[in-house]
């Protein structure tokens, strides 16, 4: 089965539009051994999308969990998962609790605890077909810890070296393009980082550690936004002319940039990854 069944990856939009799709279903299928539990399982799907009436069963608990998920009802549908996990640990169901549990805690905002389920899902699965989902995700949780460009920057660092694993490994994952704009978007940041630093020193008369951030910058960062003024400050600094004036006009963007600025012209018109 090609990665492409993954899509059971394409997730509900925070905005409220809601994505119960066929792709969840077919997360199952390699779970499961034999047609004969694959029809169980399509037993228990009504038509308008609900489980059965029976109760307490695995299959009736994954259905009621994936229900409230796609309604957006992430803590209830966490409780349902936690309980299969717990009640059904070697249940067929039971790797979809895995990793629908990571899911909720990420749409919860509780990233730190989504990133622990990832990895633990991730280090206990490690061929499933899933994996490039999961990877992305971790990047995801990092890159939603980012904050600005004053603070430590180490979720940044972690975001880039989150979407590069999944580049290497599953570049032909349906990720890839908005995983190379993340990295981008993170680069951005990191190089704003290092030139607010810089000015920092300026403004405390500190120019060769100002100088040394600036280099620093231009030699891992020489494509970013902020690269040709640091290339300009630093020729000034060299030349024993330092900047004057209101120090807050070089300030560069403080926040993480959009990734979707990073996007190439020509995949502007495709159909981006889950948000």
């Amino acid at each position: 089965m090609q990665f492409q069944s993954g899509r059971y990856v394409k997730r509900r939009r925070i905005s409220g539009r809601l994505a119960l799709c066929f792709g969840l279903v077919l997360l199952m299928l390699p779970l499961m051994t034999g047609c004969g539990a694959v029809d169980k399982m399509f037993a228990y799907i009504r038509p308008g999308g609900g489980a059965s009436a029976e109760s307490g069963t695995p299959e009736s608990l994954s259905m009621t969990g994936l229900d409230e998920f796609n309604h957006g009802k992430y803590s209830a549908a966490l409780k349902v998962f936690e309980d299969l996990k717990n009640r059904f640990p070697f249940s067929d169901f039971s790797l979809l609790a895995e990793l629908k549990s990571a899911d909720c805690h990420y749409y919860l905002q509780n990233y730190p605890e989504a990133l622990v389920l990832y990895k633990e899902f991730e280090e206990r699965h490690p061929t499933n077909e899933a994996i490039p989902y999961v990877i992305f995700q971790t990047g995801m949780c990092y890159n939603r810890q980012i904050e600005t460009i004053d603070r430590d920057p180490a979720a940044a660092s972690e975001t880039i070296q989150a979407f590069s694993r999944l580049l290497r490994t599953a570049p032909a994952s349906p990720y890839t393009e908005e995983a190379r704009a993340r990295i981008l978007a993170a680069r951005n940041f990191l190089a704003n980082h290092e030139f607010y630093v810089a000015t920092f020193y300026i403004r405390t008369k500190s120019y060769p550690e100002a100088e040394g951030r600036l280099e620093y910058l231009v030699r891992e960062y020489p494509d970013a936004s902020i690269a040709p003024q640091a290339t300009t400050l630093l020729a000034d600094l060299k030349a024993g002319n330092p900047p004057k004036g209101n120090w807050r006009s070089w300030l560069p963007e403080f926040s993480l940039p959009d990734w979707k600025s990073f996007v190439p012209t020509a995949a502007m018109g495709k159909p981006a990854p889950p948000k």
